[in-house]
């Protein structure tokens, strides 16, 4: 059994941010940040846990009272499918633990800058960081395990996966010259092809002015992108995605594309940024991405300065929520032009500079993708 856990330290990088514990009366969360980090420190979520002293309560609504930058490190997906394994053999689930054993269990094991401690004794082996030669090895194992073939030990495949989030099984790995690449696997219900169509995919939002992170086609079958949690100097870098900075499950698809653009203003003050975000969902709309939902925008802060992460998860997804988007335009799942420069217009971009990035990512599309989408 998972022990219980009075308090959890959480930290960024080895410097301590702050104390997350829980009211006894209520079961809520309550968050303090640390006198030194508010003296040197920045806010982990200017949405949710802002820079100021004292106690700082979840909203006991959402997330069953915790809060959602540290449910941010928990894994999805593939990863929640590995590490419900692991739990099932301790005697638990996932579900059967409040939110301070939860991130004990996640220690430093997950994506970006944030650790907590104490890390559950069971999870204290450090991150597997693979090689070329053991990506076939890992495909296998992970296509038994999702079809419910093998009852073999995941450990492997859990702690070489970084506790990344997405329903694709997942590893890091690592090369020679110390780079931290995240690779993706195919899954049951995925074409062979999956990772040359995802590399076509995040090359054309390249081409088409989007900043997208260093990829590449490992043994011609493999997509890997570089991480970007991880800085040139080999220190990590805090992140959130837009769900958790909206405090929101993304599993509920109530984000809408007007929040996003808001965000990104907000967060960054930035136009360029902005413009950017805009750019990104022109690219979904228009290369039909409907698995477009708001953990799959991740916005990095650079010792206070927030900025828009280089874009993942593009790829031709036609299915979404019953046809459509997971987030919306104006509450419309399918939108067109019009409530695409409603949109632009609506965060000071001209008009004619929207259609301008509509007509360059829609031609940049159909010359490169199979499948397009004109925006009408």
């Amino acid at each position: 059994m998972i022990p219980q856990v009075r308090k959890v330290q959480v930290l960024y990088r080895d410097t301590p941010v702050g104390i997350l514990q829980t009211d006894p009366s209520t079961g809520v969360c309550v968050f303090e940040y640390d006198r030194s980090w508010l003296a040197d420190g920045f806010s982990l979520s200017p949405t949710e846990l802002p820079l100021q002293g004292g106690l700082i309560y979840a909203d006991r609504e959402k997330f069953n009272g915790a809060f959602a930058l540290f449910e941010d490190s928990l894994p999805d997906g593939y990863g929640l499918l590995l590490l419900e394994r692991i739990l099932r053999r301790e005697g638990t689930s996932l579900r059967e633990l409040d939110p301070l054993q939860r991130l004990s269990v996640i220690g430093a094991s997950g994506m970006g800058a944030l650790t907590y401690l104490p890390v559950m004794p069971e999870f204290e082996k450090q991150r597997e960081l693979v090689g070329q030669d053991m990506l076939d090895t890992l495909q296998e194992d992970a296509l038994r395990v999702l079809s419910e073939k093998s009852e073999t030990d995941v450990s492997m495949l859990y702690y070489s996966s970084a506790n990344s989030g997405g329903a694709r099984p997942k590893a890091v790995m690592v090369d020679e010259d110390g780079t931290h690449w995240l690779v993706k696997f195919r899954h049951i219900y995925d074409p062979v092809d999956i990772g040359q169509t995802e590399f076509l995919y995040m090359q054309t939002a390249r081409e088409c002015g989007i900043t997208v992170p260093r990829i590449r086609l490992v043994r011609d079958r493999y997509f890997a992108a570089e991480r970007f949690d991880i800085g040139p100097d080999g220190k990590r870098i805090h992140m959130a995605t837009a769900a958790a900075l909206l405090k929101t499950d993304f599993r509920n698809q109530d984000v809408d594309y007007t929040n996003l653009l808001a965000l990104t203003g907000f967060l960054t003050q930035e136009p360029a940024q902005v413009e950017e975000m805009f750019r990104r969902m022109v690219f979904n709309l228009i290369a039909v991405n409907k698995d477009d939902h708001a953990k799959n925008f991740t916005f990095l802060c650079r010792e206070g300065q927030w900025e828009l992460a280089p874009a993942y998860d593009l790829t031709y997804s036609p299915q979404g929520s019953n046809g459509e988007h997971a987030t919306s335009l104006f509450y419309h799942g399918n939108p067109g032009l019009d409530l695409v420069v409603k949109a632009g217009t609506g965060i000071r971009i001209p008009r004619a500079r929207c259609l301008e990035i509509v007509h360059t990512v829609e031609t940049i599309c159909a010359d490169r993708l199979p499948v397009i989408r004109r925006l009408q």
